[in-house]
């Protein structure tokens, strides 16, 4: 196994109140710059990052348990994507595979072929992000089926674009006044078990059951379902639900779709989230975490589907950019010598203690959830299950001003979610998590 090396000292330093005056320099800058609607969780402005820290203009050294919305996993700065990128910049930028093809791209589709759950025939095509992938596989599978309607399911959050915005669940921020949306998309009750108090057979059977009465299996051309959900609340399905969904529609001829721009590539504990739940989608999405940071995304799956799409039909300017693929090869490579898996499933370990703890001290944790370096607590009122979005939101600004950078989801704004590199150290994810603590201990005694 490779030794994980860092670079930055591993430590969370505050050398300036957060945020500091040169933060503070930049935000004024950005107001009159940088449009209004794109926001930002920390109030910090990143020079540095390394492991599990990121140092800011300022010189402050954070903490980092969001990896970028879990894009990260191998380190901001992992020294092998580093030299990776550096060596394909000096040789070969871009030339677009739709013109002059390069060898890249195909070595990235042959390690998704071989990565991604089934032992079926594969094809792959790369992207520039999660939600260009969604859109791709949805336009496969309607090519392949015929068929016009998606479903997509309660709490999903699957991109901006106009068609993942159809997908996407949550209205504010991500739909709210940004429509008409593509037509065709139908919504069903998803696996919620801390909520909906349903095992997941059961669960499964009441969304087959509106499905079928609602649309018509006949009229369905692809299912498409985060295996757990990410923006909306790290929903980890109960056990069953996604291979009752998957039997069933593969019995219709329907598209199976397991996006995996979130739980992909170790951050679950597997490969993919699809395998940690005994099942083979037909196609994949991937992203985030694909390339150490560097943009790219993908869709592998059945090669009838993807061949079925007449040439030109898929692709794109910048999709699987050269510099991209090499990233994603040294990222890719990095993961399985330092079996990152293996590390996810350790720090889930570390992450579920302690806060199982903190559940039994605070009384305003209803849920812990999650998977592997994927874990998230559902802040509730004191004796109920009412969602308290208000002191979630406290709570995640302190934390951040406190130095470590958290993040907040969830269909009712009442989620904490962790995403620490899979790289961070032991004693920093515990000083992170205490941190955290000390936050909610604090401000739930005065709730």
């Amino acid at each position: 196994m490779t030794a994980i090396v860092y670079r930055l000292a591993q430590e969370r330093r505050l050398v300036t109140p957060l945020p500091g005056p040169k933060s503070l320099e930049l935000a004024a800058r950005r107001g009159k710059a940088v449009a209004a609607g794109v926001g930002s969780s920390a109030p910090v402005y990143a020079v540095d990052a390394d492991g599990g820290v990121i140092v800011d203009v300022d010189g402050n050294s954070l903490i980092d348990l969001g990896s970028g919305i879990a894009v990260t996993g191998v380190g901001a700065s992992n020294p092998e994507v580093a030299a990776a990128v550096a060596d394909q910049a000096a040789r070969l930028i871009h030339t677009c595979f739709m013109v002059t093809p390069y060898e890249g791209y195909i070595e990235v589709a042959e390690r998704l072929n071989r990565l991604t759950p089934g032992d079926h025939e594969k094809r792959t095509v790369l992207f520039n992000s999660g939600a260009e992938a969604v859109e791709n596989a949805v336009k496969v599978a309607r090519l392949a089926t015929g068929r016009q309607a998606v479903v997509a399911f309660d709490h999903a959050y699957h991109g901006r674009t106009n068609l993942t915005m159809a997908l996407t669940a949550k209205a504010m921020p991500y739909k709210t006044n940004f429509g008409p949306f593509a037509p065709e998309i139908y919504r069903m009750p998803a696996s919620y078990p801390y909520r909906d108090g349903l095992d997941g057979k059961e669960a499964a059977a009441d969304a087959i059951d509106r499905i079928e009465k609602q649309i018509g299996a006949s009229s369905v051309a692809a299912l498409i379902i985060e295996p757990i959900q990410g923006e909306g609340g790290f929903i980890v399905p109960a056990p069953g639900f996604l291979p009752t969904i998957v039997d069933w529609a593969k019995q219709n001829g329907i598209v199976f779709i397991a996006d995996e721009v979130q739980t992909g590539f170790a951050r679950t504990g597997s490969w993919f989230a699809s395998d940690d739940e005994g099942i083979v989608p037909d196609l994949i999405t991937m992203a985030k975490g694909i390339a150490g940071g560097m943009p790219l995304a993908a869709v592998t799956g059945r090669a009838d589907l993807l061949d079925a799409v007449h040439p030109g039909g898929l692709g794109g300017t910048y999709g699987g950019n050269p510099v991209a693929c090499a990233a994603a090869i040294a990222a890719i490579d990095y993961m399985a010598a330092a079996d990152l898996p293996a590390r996810a499933r350790h720090l889930e370990k570390l992450s579920r203690s302690y806060l199982e703890k903190l559940q039994a001290d605070t009384g305003v944790i209803g849920d812990i959830r999650g998977r592997g370096a994927m874990i998230a607590i559902e802040i509730v009122k004191p004796g109920t299950k009412e969602p308290d979005a208000v002191l979630t939101k406290e709570v995640a600004t302190a934390t951040n001003n406190a130095g470590v950078v958290v993040l907040t989801c969830g269909t009712y704004g009442n989620i904490i979610r962790l995403l620490p590199p899979l790289v961070i150290s032991h004693d920093l994810l515990m000083e992170g998590l205490e941190v955290l603590g000390s936050v909610l201990r604090n401000k739930a005694g005065h709730a």
